[in-house]
């Protein structure tokens, strides 16, 4: 992982706004920005965008052009937060249990190679362990399906095998057909009732079928540089078809990590890793960074758009960055910012 000493100073030919909101923005400035040049330039992103609460203190910077900080974008793989936050709720309200077998909910729908309904929890949906192949392996993120298709496709494929974590969209899509049969109405709805409503979460949707973006919005980019903006979310379904912004991903995280979503008990069984080894709880994964702080969130890849969640338990100190277009070409740079971010003295 690259320190900020070894990080090249700002090429001057780069855009790069700071906007600080709150007094101490500035000693992050200093930190931030030359990560958000590498971006651009070893990353080969067009744009990046970074929104970062700490307390009263707001910071937000960018980086490239056609990128704002109000913009609306697809959060991809985020939405998976916000599914497993419904599903624990849920739990909490005894309309189902973790423990539950998916064929309690949904009989006969898991059937297959090294599959089976009755043997695979609810929880074990929640952390990847199911076993259920990873549809968009087949689709590669680019068909539409409804969340039946998704799941024949899954069946298709070799299992993983049961208990072993494996990170699978399929997972989530199952998750959202629970949702449905437990509830009665889909987990847009759903989430929107429980999550997005009462945290005032504007600029946060589910499109449904929807392909535009709602305004204001950049152009998101696909890896060969077209434009890709237009998007059906059918693509992701419950796994990540959520369109947010920065801001409101920030104060859903603080929210759920500050325990306002969940109890203090469904909280430490959203962090609890045990059953991946410390790779990913449910709906959510750690981050061990060089200071010994843990960062926990999630994050989100799809065709144009990729994001990142991380905030601490307390939900005080949390940050959301973008880039707009598939991938960031060097994995360093994004540990290099949260250790930037959440670690005094950069690691």
């Amino acid at each position: 992982m690259p320190s900020l000493r070894t990080l090249a100073a700002i090429p001057a030919s780069l855009t790069l706004l700071l906007t600080p909101v709150a007094a101490g923005s500035v000693a992050s400035a200093r930190a931030v920005n030359p990560l958000l040049s590498q971006f651009l330039t070893k990353g080969r992103v067009p744009a990046v965008a970074v929104l970062e609460h700490d307390g009263d203190d707001v910071r937000y910077a960018e980086a490239g052009r056609g990128i704002s900080r109000a913009d609306h974008f697809r959060a991809g793989s985020v939405t998976k937060t916000f599914i497993a936050t419904v599903v624990l709720q849920l739990a909490a309200e005894h309309r189902l249990s973790l423990s539950d077998p998916v064929e309690r909910h949904l009989p006969g729908l898991l059937r297959g190679r090294g599959v089976d309904g009755r043997r695979i929890t609810l929880r074990a949906l929640l952390s990847h362990t199911s076993g259920l192949a990873d549809f968009t392996e087949a689709t590669r993120g680019s068909v539409p399906l409804t969340p039946l298709q998704a799941v024949r496709v899954s069946l298709a494929l070799p299992s993983t095998g049961l208990g072993r974590y494996a990170y699978s969209s399929t997972d989530y899509v199952v998750l959202g057909m629970v949702v449905r049969q437990v509830t009665g109405h889909s987990y847009a709805t759903e989430v929107w009732r429980r999550v997005i409503a009462p945290l005032g979460l504007t600029g946060t949707s589910f499109p449904g079928a929807r392909t535009s973006l709602p305004a204001p919005h950049g152009t998101a980019y696909a890896a060969d540089g077209s434009d890709v903006t237009d998007l059906d979310p059918r693509v992701a379904g419950a796994a990540g078809e959520l369109v947010t912004t920065l801001a409101d991903l920030d104060r859903f995280y603080a929210a759920l990590l500050g325990g306002q979503l969940l109890s203090p008990r469904l909280l430490r069984e959203m962090l609890d890793t045990r059953a991946t080894r410390g790779a990913y709880g449910l709906g959510v994964f750690p981050l061990r960074l060089p200071c010994g702080t843990t960062v926990w969130g999630h994050n989100g890849r799809i065709a144009g758009s990729y994001v990142r969640s991380a905030g601490q338990v307390g939900g005080r100190h949390v940050l959301t960055f973008r880039v707009n277009t598939t991938t960031v070409a060097d994995p360093g740079l994004e540990p290099a910012l949260l250790t930037a971010e959440f670690c005094p003295s950069g690691g």
